[in-house]
């Protein structure tokens, strides 16, 4: 059974996805911990509801990027995590993190990468005018949201879709496909070959 920790910013409802997983019993996974740069994150008290530890590392404006990482890596170590799941968690990896867990942590975003990667991917879409956008869930690397990808879904832009509206079929969509990933990203079943998972 894969040991996961779980990386949030705000609402957690990916968390929330990945816990209804591990309950029934569609995951073969437990969720060690949930960890969060703000102490009034919803997916902290998500997690408290389930019984899942949790652990805040306050963001220090002004501090070192590979300090305050460092101390989420060493925390990790030590819990002994198979793979760390960013679930809306809103701040870039630095590379000292990536490099202790190699293709160990993955993050879902709201496109079809590689289009429209960082911030307001939807807000990107509706203004590109694609016709489809969707989610992927993909390993990270040192770029932003530049690592191979592992799952994809697909969803229809409506001509009369708003940023909100597209994101919530978004996220519906999100909550299978991170579930999906996490259970490949966990197993023996994969291999990267250049930019692909195979």
């Amino acid at each position: 059974m894969g040991r996961l920790a779980v990386l949030v910013s705000g609402r957690g409802s990916n968390l929330q996805a990945l816990i209804d997983a591990v309950h029934q019993k569609k995951l073969n996974a437990s969720i060690v911990s949930v960890i969060s740069d703000r102490t009034n994150a919803y997916g902290l008290q998500r997690a408290q509801i389930a019984g899942i530890p949790t652990k805040v590392f306050p963001w220090l404006k002004g501090g070192c990027r590979e300090d305050y990482f460092q101390q989420i890596a060493d925390y990790l170590e030590d819990l002994q995590i198979d793979l760390v799941v960013l679930a809306g968690f809103m701040r870039v990896l630095s590379p000292n993190i990536v490099a202790q867990f190699p293709n160990r942590i993955i993050n879902i975003h709201p496109s079809l990468l590689p289009a429209f990667p960082g911030l307001n991917a939807q807000r990107q879409a509706l203004e590109y005018g694609v016709k489809f956008t969707g989610c992927t869930v993909h390993f990270v690397d040192e770029g932003v949201d530049s690592g191979p990808i592992l799952v994809q879904k697909v969803v229809p832009i409506q001509p009369d879709d708003t940023e909100e509206t597209l994101a919530k079929r978004i996220l519906d969509e999100e909550h299978i496909a991170l579930p999906e990933a996490v259970e490949l990203a966990l197993t023996d079943n994969w291999r990267i070959q250049g930019r692909r998972v195979i």
